[in-house]
């Protein structure tokens, strides 16, 4: 862990894990506005042109991806500004049989857009508007908006959110595809349960492109579109450039009254375990206790609805730099009754029974906003070449699978001073929602747990990405080495952390196959959609959703 990670592990906030607009004069006028100016792109254009190798945008595009793994070499990047661009770059390469991959944020975590069969990558990264849309009576935000701008700039129009991740950099566009959670989904659901309309570029087999709106509306004939955009995962359908967001029930043009109103104030909490004293039953204990109060404290009514709660196990080579083993942080809305009695009785039932000492740093009371911002920057320290896993928990895990997370964070066969294993806290507003109602399907988890590997030397990628593959196949050694929904307790994993081994048959040995554990039931109305919206298959990438 680094100097700056210790720094914000004591300031209370922790690793968790995926501008003002009025001030500025941004224009609140129609999205149109937005849809048809030109912005410059890298080096002046406005995103018209190919950028090739030997450009010398070329390689900065190719390296802008998070995951240092994998970069980008396709035979051409094309920085779009406008929807009307995009519309061009994928009806040229469609007739041209050129694969085509989008990028907005560049945080996927496996090489879907690095693929050497991607022939086109449309970088989204300067279409980035937010603006209210009267004509939509929603709020438009463009998919190369970044995630905290895009929370600072509806907090400071008009004091409303999106419940939504929370790295600062994450790109809009493909978080909200595959539904997006964080820290106030708790109590107000995921992203996409906000999304009212979406406006995406589609191909046809003729090649022919075009932008198309599809709403929530039950009578709108592209309605299935908008379906699969909230839960269905990026790069499957098509491009998507805007977004509008209105939260369902919401009523009025009113854009301060459209959308979730976040807590004034957060109470900020903080406990830090030892290496000392951190034995298999202690660790046993600590686990269990989190996942137990998440059973008990999950449902949509409770009073803990409020309460956005992790734990992050560290590896032994961490604890070493560090002297941690495991840190539990919380976030509470401070407006609640009994605020400080709700965070202490959930910091008394995790901690409870552990049986180590540990340093408590204190409560912080800190502005909504504030919190949100060290929270991402503490999860953005976290850079280099990654591996993540993901699982969704029904239920705490047992005691035989916390003992093999103690095996696997204790050894040594691995080089990452930055591996951990978090679980986070899910469920409440989450899981009221029908699984059919969205392309979320994952609404009966209280708990999702990353598995996460962060290194530097490309010469460590099989020890590193090793250690992680087997200790999640461990975990999960009853369902064949991954989290089956509806067995043992778990309930699949989350498309916006992509996991090639999921449709590997080496590593996943269940039978039930990658897209059950992404999708679940949903995945049949998936396909059909992406028959109908992209029949020539101009999208795709090794874990997408295949026509019928």
């Amino acid at each position: 862990m680094t100097t700056s990670s210790r720094r914000h592990f004591v300031a209370g906030t922790f690793t968790v894990g995926a501008a003002g607009l009025l001030g500025t004069g941004m224009s609140a006028a129609p999205a149109a506005a937005a849809r048809t100016r030109a912005r410059p792109g890298p080096g002046g254009t406005s995103g018209s042109t190919d950028i090739t190798p030997g450009d010398p945008r070329y390689e900065e595009l190719a390296t802008r991806g998070r995951n240092k793994r994998f970069t980008a070499r396709p035979k051409a990047f094309r920085v779009a500004t406008t929807t009307e661009e995009v519309v061009r770059a994928v009806g040229e390469a469609a007739r041209s049989g050129r694969r085509v991959a989008v990028r907005s944020g560049g945080h996927c975590y496996e090489n879907f857009v690095g693929d050497p069969a991607v022939r086109l990558v449309i970088d989204l990264g300067e279409m980035n508007a937010v603006a209210y849309d009267p004509r939509m009576r929603a709020v438009m935000v463009e998919s190369g908006a970044r995630l905290m701008d895009v929370y600072r700039r509806l907090h400071d129009a008009w004091g409303v959110t999106l419940p939504g991740g929370a790295s600062a950099t994450v790109g809009i566009g493909g978080h909200v595809a595959g539904g997006g959670y964080g820290a106030l989904s708790r109590r107000f659901g995921v992203a996409a349960d906000h999304v009212y309309a979406v406006e995406v570029v589609v191909a046809d087999a003729a090649g022919r492109a075009r932008a198309v709106v599809a709403t929530r509306e039950p009578g709108d004939p592209h309605r299935d579109l908008w379906w699969a955009h909230t839960g269905g995962g990026g790069g499957n359908f098509g491009v998507v450039t805007r977004y509008w967001f209105r939260s369902p029930g919401a009523v009025g043009d009113d854009p301060a009254t459209l959308l979730p109103r976040p807590p004034a104030e957060i109470l900020s909490s903080a406990v830090i375990y030892p290496r000392e004293g951190m034995t298999r039953a202690a660790m046993r204990r600590l686990v269990g206790n989190f996942g137990r109060w998440h059973e008990r404290h999950s449902g949509p009514g409770s009073p803990y609805a409020g309460l956005y709660g992790g734990l992050v196990l560290l590896s032994r080579l961490r604890e070493r730099e560090s002297g941690q083993s495991a840190v539990s942080f919380t976030h509470v809305d401070a407006g609640l009754p009994n605020a400080e009695r709700l965070l202490q009785r959930y910091v008394a039932a995790v901690t409870e029974g552990v049986g180590v000492t540990p340093y408590v740093p204190g409560t912080a009371r800190l502005p909504w906003l504030t919190a949100t911002t060290q929270l991402a920057e503490s999860q953005d320290t976290e850079k280099g070449r990654q591996k993540i896993k993901s699982a969704y928990l029904r239920r705490s895990l047992t005691g035989r699978q916390i003992d093999t997370l103690f095996t696997h964070l204790d050894s040594a066969d691995h080089s990452s001073e930055a591996a951990s294993v978090s679980l986070q806290s899910y469920g409440g507003r989450i899981n009221t929602v029908p699984s059919s109602d969205t392309a979320t399907a994952h609404r009966d988890a209280v708990v999702n747990v990353i598995f996460m590997n962060t290194w530097q030397d490309p010469k460590a990628d099989a020890e590193n990405i090793g250690w992680l593959r087997r200790m999640y196949r461990d975990v999960f050694a009853t369902t064949g080495g991954v989290p089956v929904p509806g067995r043992d307790g778990a309930d699949g994993c989350y498309i916006n952390y992509p996991d090639l081994d999921m449709a590997d048959p080496s590593w996943n040995t269940s039978g039930v196959p990658w897209h059950h554990l992404y999708y679940k039931d949903n995945y049949a109305r998936l396909r059909r959609i992406k028959s109908v919206w992209d029949p020539g298959q101009v999208f795709g990438h090794d874990l997408g959703v295949r026509p019928v």
